[in-house]
């Protein structure tokens, strides 16, 4: 699925550290061969894309399980960014330390929020061990392999248990084993389409009118259009007027046009954050 033909290495921003789930898309989409570029903030991963520090970023934005994370597509707005595809990870958490113990010698966990809240289950198995919340999977991993923590576990995935050197004491702990989350890739130009687009980023902003969120989802509906996301923000400065962030994946591209000319018309402003092909199998 690497999206570049052209033989220069890439530099790609990641929220996180080596070894995250962020990681393993950018080097599953782009391949090895890429400069990765980690930052603790999605806000810094995007000012770096817009600025043309970084070529391109993967961005984490919803879960099978957690759900989306929401401020990701007012990031995306805000830095005039564009997505260009997606991409779906299954997601494997898992119990990793340094090496030669056992889950009875482990008297703290820590990681993300969004692992922990996954693998809740598991732990209540072991109430011994203390649940921390940290800012992420592979940074507690990358902390136990440099200071060579005993008694702290991460949750994390086997790329950063393999990076980092660090043993699997247990597998696939989360909750639902069927847990994906979905990844967008993200550039600074609006990207030249190559094949039609079977799915779409919008950032609509209505007007205050009566009944006006209802009109505007039959209109789409009528139009071969099948929402897969919506979320609100209010607009800044204009009381009673909300923006909406929405994916919809595409029937008719020709219809889909022709709601976006009848949404700017009758509705007010529409904005493609991106068209792209539906990756979800």
């Amino acid at each position: 699925m690497n999206h570049v033909l052209d033989t220069k290495k890439l530099n790609i921003a990641i929220q996180g550290v080596p070894g995250s789930f962020h990681h393993q898309v950018a080097q599953q989409y782009f391949g090895e061969n890429i400069d990765l570029g980690g930052f603790h903030t999605f806000e810094e991963v995007a000012k770096s894309v817009e600025s043309g520090t970084a070529d391109y970023a993967v961005m984490a934005i919803e879960n099978s399980i957690a759900g989306a994370i929401l401020p990701n597509y007012d990031i995306i707005d805000r830095h005039h960014l564009f997505v260009f595809d997606e991409y779906y990870l299954p997601i494997s958490h898992n119990l990793i330390v340094w090496p030669g113990q056992s889950i009875s010698d482990i008297k703290e966990v820590r990681s993300h929020p969004m692992a922990i809240l996954q693998c809740k289950v598991f732990f209540a198995q072991y109430p011994h061990i203390r649940l921390i919340d940290d800012v992420d999977t592979a940074y507690v991993a990358q902390v136990i392999a440099e200071q060579h923590l005993r008694g702290v576990g991460a949750i994390a995935s086997p790329k950063a248990a393999d990076y980092y050197g660090l043993e699997i004491i247990a597998s696939d702990i989360q909750t639902v084993k069927n847990n994906f989350t979905r990844f967008i890739l993200l550039q600074r130009e609006k990207p030249q389409l190559k094949e039609i687009p079977t799915k779409a980023s919008l950032k609509i902003t209505i007007q205050n009118q009566k009944g006006g969120l209802a009109k505007l989802l039959t209109l789409m509906s009528e139009h071969d259009l099948d929402l897969t996301k919506i979320q609100s923000i209010p607009v800044i400065n204009k009381p009673w007027e909300y923006a909406f962030f929405i994916d919809t994946l595409i029937g008719n591209y020709d219809l889909f046009l022709l709601a976006m000319d009848q949404i700017r018309e009758s509705f007010g402003e529409v904005k493609i954050l991106g068209e792209y092909r539906n990756r979800k199998a």
